[in-house]
């Protein structure tokens, strides 16, 4: 008996050290899947970023006006615009991830096209933006002489929007498909050519802010058609792309319901910390907090990036799985990637804190602006730790479809809780740029907690049979307005 006994245990404990092996092995295998997907999702998420920057440099030493004119067109309006573009395009993560889930290749290029057509359209209707910028800067109570320069500046740039319009549709349509490489490779070059056509239009022919504008303008339009001619003309995607179809403009009235709910919760994530700027803004003497507010919103940027790209990686994965059926497997690409951009999150917050004295130089070499924030690096570290968490939960949501509740989630957490929380630290109780980014922390963690108990008490069965009707109704639509 002793020796059965004996042998029973062993075989136990054989079963679970094999369990844990295959545990282990289905974690790595989703951490190459991940980064597979992440990885060139944040490389590319740095270039694009990376193109105000270099224009920003540029117009540096065409003197502070310039300089002032350019941050805020980029600032409030593109800011504005990019946000908007960014989100009409979301919808796409959601359709065509879950129909590469379930195998529907052929209806990712009608959804492609609809995208096109939709954030084409919502960038005319941005465009007055962009013409009547001088007037809404002045309105905003800003330096007139800086407004009227900002107003040539946007007007000049307006073929910038329309090349989002068709940039973002094109990026989701091959996140979809895993094919990243080539976006981050088009998007690298495109940035280097950037900072030779600043360097040949700006520096070289002193064309100013125009010609600022003209080396944008050429370098998005490079990017946007190198793009369209590696999906459209060189026949990469047979299954997921057959040509122009009139079917892109039927069945628009549901995907522009998608994309708004796409648009609308984006924008209120993207808009959260502009109005936290403009709070800090409003405070008296507000020169060295905007210069505090600033450096911190700089870091936090960077550090954002990372966190950006495990975003399109689980909205990927979950979307793909769900389409395909499998909510197991999109639980787990979840918490693998949560758990795996928390990590770096984590990293990041603790470097912040270590070089408190250090980090800020890079940015001023005011000793007050240094001081100051250095006093905000252990809450600065608390948002990049939780910034490394909430874009991943914005991307499970994206990948399921949950926009409209998440918008829901942003407008309480935000704009109920974070910005009045905001105003009675920072102004009632004089707390000032401590105060007000304290509050706005509090608003990212009251959003946090929310979206994890979401997450985490989802029924990711019932999820998949939701997106396995989801692919059927709308791959119905394609397919019986093909047969007609």
């Amino acid at each position: 008996m002793d020796q059965k006994s004996s042998f029973e245990t062993q075989k136990q404990e054989t079963k679970e050290v094999v369990k844990k092996v295959r545990r282990g092995k289905r974690w790595v295998d989703e951490s190459k899947i991940t980064w597979h997907i992440a990885g060139p999702a944040i490389l590319t998420a740095v270039a694009q970023f990376s193109f105000a920057f270099v224009t920003a440099a540029y117009c540096g030493h065409l003197g502070d006006v310039e300089l002032a004119a350019v941050t805020e067109v980029q600032g409030v309006i593109e800011g504005f615009a990019f946000g908007a573009m960014l989100g009409m395009g979301s919808a796409l993560e959601t359709l065509c991830g879950q129909a590469v889930g379930a195998g529907q290749f052929s209806m990712l290029g009608v959804y492609l096209q609809r995208s096109w057509i939709i954030c084409c359209v919502t960038a005319l209707f941005l465009s007055p933006l962009y013409i009547f910028t001088a007037p809404i800067l002045k309105g905003l109570h800003q330096d007139k002489e800086v407004s009227e320069h900002a107003g040539k500046y946007a007007i000049y740039v307006i073929p910038q929007l329309f090349a989002y319009a068709l940039n973002f549709p094109m990026q989701k349509f091959l996140q979809s498909q895993s094919k990243v490489w080539v976006m981050t490779i088009i998007s690298l070059v495109a940035l280097a050519l950037h900072v030779l056509f600043n360097w040949i239009f700006v520096t070289k022919l002193e064309l100013g802010l125009l010609g600022a504008a003209i080396a944008g303008n050429i370098s998005w339009l490079l990017l946007v058609g190198a793009l369209m001619l590696y999906i459209v003309a060189f026949g990469y995607f047979p299954e997921s792309w057959s040509g122009f179809s009139t079917l892109a403009f039927k069945s628009l009235i549901s995907f522009v319901k998608l994309s708004l709910s796409s648009a609308i919760m984006l924008c209120l994530e993207l808009w959260y910390p502009t109005a936290i700027l403009l709070m800090v803004g409003g405070l008296k003497n507000s020169t060295n907090a905007v210069d505090v507010i600033s450096v911190c919103m700089n870091v936090q940027l960077w550090t954002l990036m990372i966190a950006i790209g495990f975003n399109a990686s689980v909205s990927v994965r979950v979307s793909n799985e769900l389409g395909a059926g499998e909510p197991k497997d999109a639980k787990f690409a979840v918490v693998v990637n949560t758990l795996t951009s928390a990590v770096i999150g984590l990293v990041f917050a603790v470097l912040v804190i270590s070089s408190r004295f250090h980090f800020p130089k890079m940015f001023t070499d005011k000793p007050r602006v240094i001081r100051d924030t250095s006093k905000l690096s252990y809450i600065l570290a608390g948002t990049i730790f939780l910034n490394s968490v909430q874009p991943v939960l914005h991307g499970v949501a994206v990948g399921a479809g949950w926009q409209f509740q998440v918008a829901l989630v942003n407008i309480g957490s935000y704009y109920i809780f974070g910005l009045p929380f905001a105003g009675l630290l920072g102004y009632k109780f004089n707390l000032r740029v401590w105060g007000i980014w304290s509050a706005m922390l509090g608003g990212t963690v009251l959003q946090t907690i929310i979206l994890l108990f979401i997450v985490f008490r989802t029924n990711w069965r019932k999820e998949a049979l939701q997106a396995e009707e989801r692919v059927r109704t709308w791959g119905g639509q394609v397919v019986s307005e093909q047969s007609l």
